[in-house]
Parts: structure tokens; C-alpha cells; sequence
């Protein structure tokens, strides 16, 4: 896959989006209109039923060359050997955690200061600057910075705003991905506020042409 500094958009494979599509031809699709990472989703399926969607996603995305992210399961990531895994604030910090490399092994202790597995990287959700800010001494490999707008995937977070995405741009040197209630009506404004990666989840899903409408988005975030 490209380095992450090169990745523009952010897509997903969404359990609760799928309107009865295989998770696998949603992956290919969302591969074939030009998304740089897809993440799976999935949080009404078991731990078995997960590791099978991403097993089955991964030849897709590793024959197109994007990088699967998993979320919530560190565990999934590295068994199934996905590129990444994605965490939120009460998964990471609310569990204990204050580093990403006591992720790395079972016994803490011994891996403060070093990752056992570098190749899975590690991305982490935040709501303001200073989660951002502690996001960033936790050594995370990339930020999510949302949701910039309302979004019905998650209808009791409160939207962070445009003001939010400034401060990532002026603030945060690290990749960041702008996410939450981005659509193809408002994606220039968040590109415009500093945004150079996206994250869309309900507006490629919901479509009827998931590769044409990932191809829309790319147009719009430009070269």
C-alpha cells in the first residue's frame, strides 16, 4: 500500500450499512473506485465472525494495494496480519493504556519501549485538542478528527465542527483524517478548513454505486 502521509480517503465496510451486500464485494468496490484504506466495522458480530469478514476482505485489499484497518479488535488486526487497527478513547485510555506499544504483548511491562509487532499501526479516535494532544504522546500512527458534522452512525456524539479540523491542520503533523457526517455537499468546506484526508462512511455506502461515488469523493479532495 502507499504510506500513509499519501493515503487521501478513508473508507469502510460497515456491518450496519451493508443492505445485504457480502462484505467482501463491498470491499471490492469501494477498491475499485480508488479508497486508500477500508476499515471493517462490525460491532454486533463475534470475535469469530469478524476474523472471517477479514479474512475474506484481505486478499481484496492487499491485491489493490490498500490497507485494511480493523476496528476495536488489536487481537483480529494481527492475527488475520491486517495493516492496521483502530481504536477509540475508551478502548485505548479507557482500558488502561497510555502508550501504543504496551498494545504490542500481553505483558506490558516488557514492551514500554518497543513494539513487538511494527508492522500493525495503530490509529486512534478523537473529539478535541486535548485528546488529540494525548493521542499524540501515545505515539499513534494516524488520528480520526470527529465527527466535523451530526452523523447517523454515531447519533450521541456531538459534532466537533470545522473549528476542530483547523486546529488538526495547524496543530497536528502526524496523518489525521477528517470524519463524521462527510457527503459529497459538504466535503469542500471540510477541505477547505485544512482537511487533506476523509473519512466517509454512510455517503459511499448508501449509495447505489459505491465505486462511482468513492471516484466523486476523490475528484473533490483533489491532487
Amino acid at each position: 500500500m502507499k504510506p500513509l502521509s499519501e493515503c487521501r480517503l478513508y473508507a469502510f465496510v460497515d456491518q450496519t450499512s451493508l443492505r445485504g451486500r457480502a462484505p467482501d464485494e463491498v470491499a471490492r468496490q469501494l477498491c475499485r473506485g480508488g479508497t486508500d484504506l477500508i476499515q471493517l466495522r462490525a460491532k454486533q458480530s463475534s470475535l469469530e465472525e469478524i476474523s472471517r469478514m477479514a479474512r475474506a476482505i484481505l486478499p481484496i485489499t492487499r491485491a489493490s494495494a490498500v490497507g485494511l484497518v480493523i476496528n476495536d479488535h488489536f487481537s483480529i488486526a494481527r492475527e488475520v496480519g491486517a495493516e492496521f487497527c483502530h481504536l477509540g478513547q475508551e478502548d485505548f485510555f479507557g482500558a488502561g493504556y497510555s502508550h501504543i506499544s504496551q498494545l504490542s504483548s500481553p505483558c506490558r511491562a516488557r514492551t514500554k519501549r518497543r513494539r513487538v509487532d511494527p508492522q500493525l499501526r495503530i490509529g486512534l479516535s478523537t473529539h478535541a485538542p486535548e485528546q488529540a494532544r494525548r493521542a499524540l504522546d501515545a505515539a499513534a500512527d494516524y488520528l480520526a478528527i470527529g465527527p466535523v458534522y451530526a452523523t447517523g452512525t454515531k447519533p450521541n456524539a456531538k459534532p466537533v465542527t470545522l473549528d476542530y479540523v483547523r486546529w488538526a491542520a495547524a496543530n497536528v503533523s502526524i496523518p489525521w483524517f477528517a470524519i463524521g457526517g462527510i457527503n459529497l455537499d459538504n466535503v469542500e468546506e471540510v477541505v477547505a478548513a485544512g482537511a487533506r484526508r476523509i473519512c466517509v462512511v454512510s455517503a459511499i455506502l448508501n449509495s447505489d454505486d459505491i465505486a462511482a461515488t468513492c471516484r466523486r469523493f476523490r475528484d473533490r479532495l483533489g491532487k
